[in-house]
């Protein structure tokens, strides 16, 4: 539990390697938040919803690489559910061209929920991405999401491997003016065709 850092509130910054990170049993994403860094640790799977945990009670979860919840912020994320269709679920790798559909958000403090916002998604260009030494070509594909009765108007980031459509990066927004970046250090990753 070493690799585990304070994720809020300290400032901290956490320099994992590839050694320290093979060295560990667990699979591991690395989160930069605004109040500092963690590793995160997997601790459960179910289905497609994965749940990372840090040392203080933060918690991050993923739905096919999307932030849909997080715990221990200072602003959290409560749920995103996809209205119409979520272009996540069969992996960004099958996404060619701009796509559009609606999100809706629940957030807090303050009890925003039922958020309506509208989306794009639209793949880029294949760019190089350094994780722990390596080097990976990944498609950048960027999500515009608006509310506008929420004063929410984010660009999210993913990093996406182009072969089966795993984010190992992605920038992403849980509430207006708050961002995480995530970088998978060592993924679970089940392939997607």
């Amino acid at each position: 539990m070493d690799t585990i850092r304070q994720a809020v509130g300290g400032g901290t910054a956490v320099h994992p390697t590839a050694a320290s990170v093979a060295a560990e049993p667990y699979y591991q994403l690395l989160v930069d938040a605004p109040g500092g860094e963690a590793v995160l640790l997997l601790a459960s799977v179910q289905g497609d919803l994965q749940g990372w945990y840090g040392q203080d009670g933060q918690a991050v979860f993923l739905r096919h690489g999307v932030l849909i919840r997080t715990v221990g912020l200072e602003a959290n994320l409560d749920h995103v559910a996809f209205d119409g269709g979520d272009p996540f679920a069969a992996g960004l790798q099958h996404v060619q061209a701009q796509v559009e559909y609606r999100r809706v958000l629940d957030w807090s403090p303050g009890y925003r929920y039922g958020i309506a916002a509208t989306a794009q998604l639209e793949p880029k260009g294949i760019e190089n991405v350094e994780i722990l030494g390596q080097m990976h070509r990944l498609r950048r594909y960027d999500e515009r999401v608006r509310a506008d009765g929420a004063h929410f108007d984010v660009t999210n980031r993913y990093w996406v491997d182009p072969a089966d459509g795993f984010i190992w990066k992605s920038r992403q927004h849980v509430a207006p003016g708050q961002a995480l970046e995530l970088i998978q250090l060592r993924p679970y990753r089940e392939a997607r065709t």
